[in-house]
């Protein structure tokens, strides 16, 4: 029904940056939140940066100042700019979107397939 698909990620040394991005498809009437997560070998799944439809933002602490989120309503695309990157930032990081579809009442979430983010010298 709805597909995300990341992309951007790559090997990148300590202090460089990255821009990920995650475009949905699909029956999508509305796209309400959306979320950028990471998960590292041996870890949970972590939020790292929060968007609203609106535009409002909010930042796991580790990462503020470092890291931006945007979004493209009308291409229904979420982007996470990653700077002064870290070797702690390595993981997969995946998309996360609530999404309202058309025809239907309610919204869902849905996530990407996760792209691959190193940190190393």
């Amino acid at each position: 029904q709805v597909q995300l698909v990341e992309s951007g990620g790559g090997l990148v040394q300590p202090g460089g940056s990255l821009r990920l991005s995650c475009a949905a498809s699909g029956r999508i009437f509305r796209i309400n939140d959306m979320g950028w997560y990471r998960q590292a070998p041996g870890k949970q799944r972590e939020l790292v940066a929060h968007i609203t439809r609106d535009g409002s933002t909010n930042y796991e602490d580790s990462v503020k100042g470092r890291v931006t989120i945007s979004r493209d309503n009308a291409k229904n695309t979420v982007y996470l700019q990653l700077n002064s990157l870290k070797p702690e930032d390595t993981a997969v990081y995946y998309c996360n979107a609530e999404v309202t579809l058309t025809y239907s009442i309610g919204s869902r979430y849905y996530w990407g397939q996760g792209t691959q983010v190193s940190v190393s010298s």
